[in-house]
Order: structure tokens, then sequence, then C-alpha cells
């Protein structure tokens, strides 16, 4: 395996594969994750090649837009490697951290670990946060067409994660719902630095977002 190729056949297979997606799922997503992960990557031992093949396949066929199935993504993935000829080891290993890495109403215990999943996990929980994060929620509740703010419908933060693959609920119960509790559930210590950062950059938006909702400001 030659493992600068086969990074760059799978950043080829992932542009055209998410040619038409979700501007929240699509390659600039993906992209974003990918440099997350490399610069997590730097102050951790780990295995690059396996953290840059689960960043760059780690949203290849999203659940969301595959009827909810979950086994589409890693299908896809593994299907794609073994055309690359890559080896099994490195196949297993990516697939699981496709498998493992979504927050799932954070009611989903990882039935695999290892740093490299750690990386990637935490690489796109960060593309949930801060500026990138708040644009990318309302860019899919616009998706869904869903209300933006309803004060009459509370978050709810104790969601099956059934509950949370099929709400329907306003966008900014989102930030509730998931982006306000990442900071605590990331893994790395460069992870939870950077989440720091771009957590408090969401609580003064949304300070803003009631004070401007109210006419306060």
């Amino acid at each position: 395996m030659n493992k600068t190729d086969i990074v760059s056949n799978t950043i080829a297979f992932v542009k055209d594969k998410l040619e038409n997606a979700e501007g929240g799922h699509d390659w600039f997503h993906i992209e974003r994750v990918y440099k997350n992960a490399m610069l997590i990557a730097q102050n951790e031992v780990c295995n690059v090649t396996v953290v840059k093949l689960g960043a760059l396949l780690h949203d290849i066929a999203d659940s969301k837009f595959n009827d909810g199935d979950e086994s589409v993504g890693p299908k896809v993935a593994r299907t794609f490697l073994e055309s690359e000829n890559v080896d099994v080891v490195t196949i297993e290993h990516v697939v699981k951290i496709i498998e493992n890495i979504s927050y799932k109403g954070g009611n989903f215990e990882k039935a695999f670990t290892s740093i490299e999943l750690d990386i990637v996990q935490d690489a796109d929980r960060l593309d949930a946060l801060g500026a990138i994060g708040i644009a990318r929620t309302f860019n899919y509740g616009g998706f869904k067409n869903r209300t933006l703010y309803d004060p009459k419908i509370a978050p709810n933060t104790k969601m099956t994660k059934e509950e949370y693959k099929n709400s329907e609920a306003p966008t900014l119960n989102h930030f509730y719902e998931k982006l306000l509790l990442l900071k605590d559930k990331m893994n790395t210590e460069s992870g939870k630095q950077i989440a720091k950062e771009r957590h408090r950059y969401m609580e003064g938006f949304l300070s803003q977002f009631y004070a401007e909702w109210e006419g306060e400001k």
C-alpha cells in the first residue's frame, strides 16, 4: 500500500461521492475534519494513515441521508479500501472508526476504542462547534425545513437514540441537545482546548440571539 497514493485516491473518491451532498455534510466538512484531525494528531502517538483515512471516510454515507441505515457508510468505505488493496488491518480499523464515531444523541456506548478513533471523533465534533457549528446547524435546519426557534418547545436532553434520529424540533434546540454537550465529551487534550474556545463562542451567539428575539438589542 502506497500511503501517499491511497490518501490521494481517497480524497478524489470522497469529493466525487459527496459532490451533491447537503452543505453541512459535504466535501468541505470532510476537509475541515481532516485538518482538525491532523492538528490533533500532532500531539498524539498514533497511526497517521488510519487517522487520515478515518477522517476522510467517516461521513462517506451518513445514515441521516440513507434512511437511517448505519451500515451503508462502513460498507462503502470497506469496498473502496479493498479496491485500493489496502491491508486488512487498516481496513478493519477505519471501518471501526466509522461505526463508532457518531454522536447518536449521546446515548451510544462505543464498542471499539483506539487513539485514532479518539482523534477523528474529536475532529468531527469540533466541526459541530463554534462559528462553523452554528452555520452547519442552521443550514441543516433549513434543509429539513425546521422552525428556527419556538419558546414553547423545550429542548429534550434525555432523548433515546431513536428519538434523536427522528427529532423534528426547532433548530435552536439542537444547541442544547448536542452542541453545548460536546465540550465535555472530547477525548484528547488538544481537542478539549479547542472545544472550550468554540463553546464560548456559541454561548455568546445564544446570548445575542435571545436578546434580539426579545427586542432587547
